[in-house]
């Protein structure tokens, strides 16, 4: 998918996040992570993200994530929105987010 649009999907309450995302004018994954867990599980988090770009084919784009301790679930569920909300495209493929 490609990224046309700034987004955002979430909040900042406890354990969600709020993710933001807008089109990369240089190309490339940028992926900007502030986390209250980061210590623990920013690595971890950060590799969700990216697992769930690939999915959705998404190659370009800027992500600033603000964690509040969400669980995996909900951390593919906010970056799927936020990707959905952004990009040109009504064609969402479910059986790949999988």
């Amino acid at each position: 998918m490609k990224i046309t649009q700034p987004a955002f999907a979430g909040t900042l309450e406890s354990s969600d996040l709020q993710v933001r995302i807008s089109p990369n004018p240089v190309g490339g994954i940028e992926i900007t992570l502030d986390s209250s867990v980061e210590k623990q599980f920013g690595k971890a988090i950060e590799a969700l993200v990216r697992d769930v770009l690939v999915k959705m084919d998404v190659e370009s784009a800027v992500l600033e994530i603000e964690d509040k301790g969400a669980l995996d679930c909900v951390i593919k569920a906010r970056v799927q929105a936020a990707v959905i909300r952004s990009s040109d495209s009504k064609d969402i493929f479910w059986s790949k987010l999988s």
